[in-house]
């Protein structure tokens, strides 16, 4: 564990982080877009996930089954997020299996939206942009006995996947209108950093994930339990970079969920005693990164 100076050079050692509990998930992604009644249209009929309904202040929620995935703030006036700033790269949805993700596909395809596709190795995954230009990842995970760990460091790569493949295992059953099933959910956010180093001190360092990967150039993937990466960030499009102007349009905040509220106080109290400063929200608290990407860490229990 190293400490860095104003100048970002790495200078000392810290004390051995603690690790955040095995248990540990994300959960809802917020963001802020500029038309709602767009985006709930997007999110349901091309993403594929279910209105859940409003909160007493507006905010509209979007899942599978009683687990909300998606959070939409409506910002009218909202402008886009300028290029080379820092914020969101993508959130990931994690759907059960492949059947599930040949759903999706099925369902891009006839809408004829334009798309990426990777095979990781560890996950097979789906990308493509929500009408507010707002990065999304749609995946599923290979066993996790399937995945290659040299050590603390997993493999993943990034190679082209076979759709002619994950179309084989589409359901007979499944129309384009298949909602996402019960059991999908956030399976990680991947984010735009300004600097590698400071973004690795506060996500490993202060907040506790373990590196899973730093192979990738210009990136680093963090977890906690043995998860491939719970976070991404990187600098491909960033270095450097600071955050949009307040009131962009993007992300608002993204929540850390841990087993209970013990888990929250500790890491509350850790955060507090390395001279850093959090912000009390129903559940637990918020906390920003160097470039102002807002956390939520929370417990459900």
């Amino acid at each position: 564990m190293t400490t860095i100076t104003a100048d970002a050079g790495i200078v000392a050692p810290l004390a051995e982080a603690p690790s955040l509990p095995a248990a540990l998930h994300m959960g809802a992604v917020r963001l802020r877009v500029r038309d709602a009644a767009r985006s709930i249209a997007f999110y349901t009929g091309t993403v594929g996930l279910t209105l859940l309904g409003r909160t007493a202040e507006g905010i509209v929620r979007l899942g599978a089954g009683d687990e909300v995935v998606v959070e939409l703030e409506e910002a009218p006036e909202a402008r886009p997020r300028p290029r080379g700033t820092t914020g969101l790269f993508h959130v990931a949805i994690l759907v059960p299996d492949r059947p599930s993700l040949a759903v999706v596909l099925n369902r891009l395809i006839a809408q004829g939206v334009r798309i990426g596709a990777s095979d990781h190795l560890v996950s097979e995954a789906l990308y493509f942009d929500d009408p507010d230009g707002n990065g999304i990842e749609i995946y599923r995970d290979r066993p996790a006995d399937e995945w290659n760990w040299d050590g603390r460091t997993v493999e993943m790569a990034t190679y082209p996947l076979d759709l002619r493949g994950l179309l084989a295992d589409l359901p007979a059953t499944a129309t384009v209108g298949t909602p996402m099933p019960a059991g999908t959910r956030v399976g990680h956010v991947h984010l735009q950093v300004g600097e590698i180093a400071r973004a690795r001190h506060f996500y490993v360092d202060l907040l506790g994930f373990e590196l899973t990967t730093d192979r990738y150039p210009g990136a680093l993937f963090v977890s906690a339990g043995h998860y491939h990466h719970h976070l991404g960030l990187n600098i491909w499009q960033s270095r450097g970079g600071g955050p949009a102007p307040a009131g962009s349009v993007g992300l608002v905040h993204f929540e850390v969920v841990l087993p209970d509220a013990t888990a929250v106080e500790a890491l509350r109290a850790r955060i507090l005693a390395a001279g850093e400063s959090v912000v009390p929200v129903e559940g637990g608290f918020a906390i920003a990164d160097p470039w102002g990407t807002r956390l939520h860490v929370l417990s459900r229990v």
